[in-house]
């Protein structure tokens, strides 16, 4: 079994950027990704536009030019498809990682097609896979889901957005524009303050105009077959229903992290332990890139803040392999 020098475990924009940035210094790497290339990305809303400019979310100085200054969803796929082939970065698609140990000084990697061993582990895996439930009943039932890919199945429903993020803001616009009855159940006083600037207004407007409907300082208790059982001030409010869209977040794997011996904040947040100036965790070797490094808050890393971290780690690594063999 050949050893690796690095690891890297996701294959978003982050693990791209850790892989270009190994690929230059000469490590031998691998990407490991359990789903497609940029899996995330895959999975956000057909029309998702985003926040950032093109030149924000650009990797390794390679140009990401789209046709307007904020490019959507399929521009930045097509981006991040072209910098992995044409690079022709060593990443392995559908492959996923079920566990990683470390016995001695190497580090022993599981997947569900193969074994690896490596000297460093690159972690960025983000946190798009688990959402942050309701925990209410009838949260199983089949009209839930907390993903939202296109409009048209909620077309001429009744129809409840949970959430004030973007992910819900955009959901709740769309659905209203296709033709589906929309109401969003937020638990604060108002839509969140970190909506897009450029979202923001319209869907106030749209909630002042009658034409999506929101109840605020609001929870859902219970979701029935075809209703709905929010929790308000004013006491419960009973809706006809015929989806819940449950947009309230999504969390890093934690348990994946324990797992391999990162420590985690004992608070709520929980936030792992890593060097800010070379990223590398408590465990000796493992580094850690991108929003996993902000625990439950993810809206603290994201792509254009933390592409920097694929050279810092790749200039860790080599200082750590250089400091080995003297």
């Amino acid at each position: 079994m050949t050893i690796k020098d690095v690891i890297i475990i996701g294959g978003g924009p982050i693990g791209i950027a850790c892989a270009l940035a190994c690929k230059k210094k000469g490590l031998d790497y691998v990407v490991l990704e359990k789903g497609a290339l940029t899996n995330s990305l895959y999975n956000y809303p057909l029309n998702m536009t985003f926040f950032s400019t093109s030149e924000k979310l650009e990797i390794d100085d390679i140009p990401f030019i789209s046709n307007n200054p904020k490019p959507n969803r399929d521009e930045a796929l097509e981006y991040y498809r072209r910098v992995a082939t044409s690079n022709q970065l060593n990443i392995r698609l559908f492959e996923k990682v079920t566990s990683v140990t470390k016995p001695n000084d190497l580090f022993e990697i599981v997947s569900d097609k193969d074994e690896y061993k490596a000297r460093n582990i690159i972690l960025c895996t983000g946190f798009y896979d688990i959402p942050k439930m309701l925990n209410v009943p009838g949260e199983d039932l089949p009209k839930v889901t907390h993903y939202f890919k296109e409009a048209h199945p909620y077309v001429m429903q009744k129809n409840i957005v949970v959430g004030a993020s973007n992910s819900a803001v955009d959901a709740a616009l769309e659905i209203w524009r296709k033709g589906g009855e929309v109401t969003i159940v937020v638990r604060g006083p108002q839509i969140g303050e970190r909506v897009k600037y450029w979202v923001r207004p319209d869907i106030m407007n749209r909630i002042e105009e009658g034409s999506i409907k929101a109840i605020f300082n609001a929870n859902i208790s219970e979701i029935k077959e075809s209703e709905v059982v929010i929790q308000t001030p004013e006491g419960s409010v009973i809706l006809e229903n015929d989806f819940v869209i449950a947009l309230t977040g999504y969390r890093p794997n934690f348990e994946f992290l324990k797992s391999m011996g990162i420590e985690l904040s004992e608070d709520d947040q929980y936030i792992p332990t890593y060097n800010e100036t070379t990223m590398e965790s408590n465990v000796e070797g493992l580094y850690l890139a991108g929003v996993i490094c902000g625990g439950m808050q993810t809206h603290k890393w994201f792509i254009e803040n933390s592409r920097i971290h694929a050279d810092i780690i790749a200039e860790a690594i080599v200082e750590r392999t250089n400091s080995l063999h003297t």
